[in-house]
């Protein structure tokens, strides 16, 4: 066998050349199955996101004490932000892992922690039947979720990368940010469902559980469809080459060894995560808390924001593979510094058809990064380090910059008077972003680094 051969699960056909390596032949129903497999998992961490956001001021009144509604707000806020505390923590513990022992067995552990800490809250006695213990087992259940948080993305998007022939890698990572808004969709929708459906009383004693324990049946299907993967074939390959003894690489190597590319994801990931967290997470409570606009058709208008993003997404990660990731990220980078501006005005002009196009303006422009980030951000890497860098750099550019952007607006519009500050912030986001777009390189049609170039199958679609 030659040296240069690639070793691929039994699903991928190998067809050899004299020097260069073999090009990997991918089997197109495989490919759909990692496909679906990956992004039923970020469907699943957004669903909890959606859940959580909607039905915080219920969850307040069920495991903190009564009397101050604000302080039961902020204690149900303080547990979902711990979660971002230990993402990094989860990163440095998966990405590591994920490059020794492979990708398909460590996304089949996050799946089963993701679900159980989101199913566990929904079996949580209330604050009035165990008093304080109510509290901490949902700050428990939360860093549980939060540390399995840490190998998702990451893992996810690898594993899709590593299974996509190179000129439809854009396309086929897209779907896993479909997986993010239809989760994010999901669990909002049924949050305004079972508020329309269920009296006060119902939702806080006993509605407010149903939301969490449906993880229970999704992280079982979950599960099922990561378990029924076999090994990416860049893994595979990668394993073959030490003949089945691959050293352990440090996390320092991890790190050190790639400072340059770890800088410009965490540059990527910040426009990335500033923007979506502006749009989805802080916006409706920017429209009911500083623009006094009606709660529910502020929820309406973002979840329709949401369903236009998810129709683009495909159309928009084809894209990519014709004209380039840089081209793609760089329109989303100058959009949101030309038009955040414009478009917050709309919003703030007040009306239905004027908030719809301003966060419609805005929801298009996320689409620049959703699209394309999820087959951008695993080419900064190598294959042998592609799971922990990446864990690594994403999580720390989120847990800092893009999980705390609701938390610096506010503080900011407080500080400064200034209602027009998540502009500002959209704007200086963008700014990074644009610089890490110039300095990276292009990876569309071209192999991952360190790996052999790949090729669709003779069916795929």
């Amino acid at each position: 066998m030659s040296t240069a051969s690639v070793v691929a699960p039994a699903s991928v056909v190998k067809t050899r050349k004299a020097k260069a390596p073999d090009p990997t032949v991918t089997d197109p129903a495989l490919v759909r199955r990692a496909v679906k497999a990956a992004a039923l998992g970020n469907a699943m961490e957004w669903f909890d996101f959606g859940v959580y956001s909607y039905i915080a001021v219920t969850l307040g009144k069920v495991f903190f004490p009564s009397g101050n509604p604000t302080a039961q707000l902020l204690s149900t806020f303080g547990a979902f932000a711990a979660a971002f505390l230990v993402r990094p923590l989860g990163g440095m513990v998966f990405g590591p892992l994920g490059d020794r022992v492979g990708r398909q067995k460590v996304l089949a552990l996050t799946m089963i922690m993701m679900a159980a800490g989101t199913f566990a809250i929904g079996l949580i006695p209330s604050y009035a039947t165990i008093g304080v213990g109510a509290p901490i087992l949902l700050l428990v259940a939360r860093l549980v979720q939060g540390f399995s948080t840490g190998g998702e993305y990451a893992g996810a998007s690898t594993f899709i990368a590593e299974y996509a022939p190179d000129k439809r890698r854009g396309f086929l990572g897209s779907w896993l940010e479909f997986g993010t808004l239809a989760g994010y969709i999901g669990g909002a929708g049924l949050v305004t469902i079972m508020t329309a459906l269920l009296s006060a009383d119902d939702l806080t004693s006993w509605g407010w559980r149903i939301p969490f324990l449906i993880a229970g049946p999704m992280g079982i299907i979950g599960l099922y469809l990561r378990m029924r993967l076999e090994e990416t074939p860049a893994f595979a390959a990668e394993a073959e080459k030490a003949e089945n003894n691959r050293p352990k690489t440090p996390l320092r190597e991890m790190v050190t060894g790639q400072w340059r590319a770890l800088l410009l994801c965490v540059g990527l990931v910040l426009v990335f995560n500033v923007t979506d967290y502006m749009l989805l997470s802080y916006m409706p409570s920017y429209l009911t808390g500083q623009l006094h606009y009606d709660e529910t058709h502020g929820l309406l208008v973002v979840l329709g924001v949401m369903a236009v993003m998810m129709i683009a997404q495909p159309f928009a990660g084809a894209l990519t593979d014709r004209v380039g990731r840089r081209p793609v990220i760089a329109t989303g980078c100058a959009g949101f510094l030309l038009l955040s501006v414009p478009a917050l005005l709309l919003i703030r002009e007040g009306s239905l058809l004027a908030v719809a196009l301003g966060m419609g303006a805005l929801g298009m422009l996320l689409v620049c990064f959703t699209a394309s980030m999820p087959s951008a951000l695993p080419a900064l890497f190598p294959t042998k380090v592609r799971y922990g860098s990446l864990s690594i750099g994403f999580n720390v550019s989120v847990s800092l910059f893009g999980g705390t952007t609701p938390l610096v607006v506010t503080a900011l519009i407080g500080a400064t008077g200034n209602m027009m500050m998540p502009a500002y912030y959209m704007m200086a986001a963008a700014v990074i972003g644009g610089f890490a777009v110039w300095r990276m390189t292009e990876s569309a049609g071209r192999p991952l680094p360190g790996s052999a170039p790949s090729v669709a199958g003779r069916h795929a679609e």
